[in-house]
């Protein structure tokens, strides 16, 4: 992704969190210089990776293939100074922009629509070889169990949620509006914890073609003390 395209979708989605009425953290408007200011209060936040995640999956076409999200709050595990054993996410989700389909090893999460749309989600369970198991799914939306097909579409209205355990393979969009979708999960681990089904990249590669505006959260290793 180009760092111009980059800083153009952030200052969109600060827009929209705040159409959608989500306030922020205060660093999530730190410009490279401001973080260099505050980076030796900043260690939870870097070592953690809280902030701007954005990225295109490597595809190159970030309107089809991507996700914007905010990390808000993320433990560490076997640390004892960052001992949350919990993680908080804020996304965006467009119009027909996929996730690409992946499931967690380690990682529980509720999946939340906020608002703003319908989401609409695809499943799969694994195989013992982490393959698609196109055996009936057992979930629940909301806090209801449920069966339901691979593959079938799940459509999750605002205010509902879908608690994903690990291994269950999943891909989302936005149905006919952008959504503002929130995660809340056991502790977040993008570095080591995703399994895409076909191979493709977590994070983008950033081609500089104007000065950054906002870090994302995998840069925070050039300004740490």
């Amino acid at each position: 992704m180009k760092r111009s395209e980059i800083n153009t979708r952030i200052a969109s989605a600060i827009e929209f969190f705040k159409i959608m009425h989500f306030q922020l953290p205060p660093f999530a408007y730190f410009s490279p210089g401001e973080w260099q200011k505050n980076s030796a209060a900043a260690r939870e936040i870097f070592e953690l990776k809280l902030g701007w995640d954005i990225t295109d999956f490597g595809e190159g076409d970030f309107e089809k293939t991507g996700l914007i999200l905010f990390t808000l709050r993320n433990g560490l595990p076997g640390s004892k100074e960052f001992t949350k054993p919990y993680a908080e996410k804020i996304m965006i989700v467009d119009i027909n922009q996929k996730t690409p389909l992946h499931f967690h090893w380690q990682k529980t999460e509720d999946i939340i629509n906020r608002g703003g749309g319908d989401l609409v989600f695809e499943l799969y369970n694994s195989t013992a070889g982490e393959d698609l198991d196109y055996s009936q799914i057992s979930i629940q939306i909301s806090g209801f169990s449920q069966k339901m097909d691979p593959a079938k579409k799940l459509i999750l209205k605002p205010g509902e949620w879908l608690t994903l355990p690990p291994r269950v393979y999943h891909t989302f969009y936005g149905q006919e509006s952008k959504v503002l979708v929130g995660e809340v999960s056991s502790v977040n681990d993008d570095m080591s914890d995703n399994r895409f089904y076909e191979p493709i990249g977590r994070f983008p590669e950033i081609e500089e073609d104007e000065t950054p505006k906002y870090l994302l959260c995998t840069e925070y290793p050039g300004i740490i003390p």
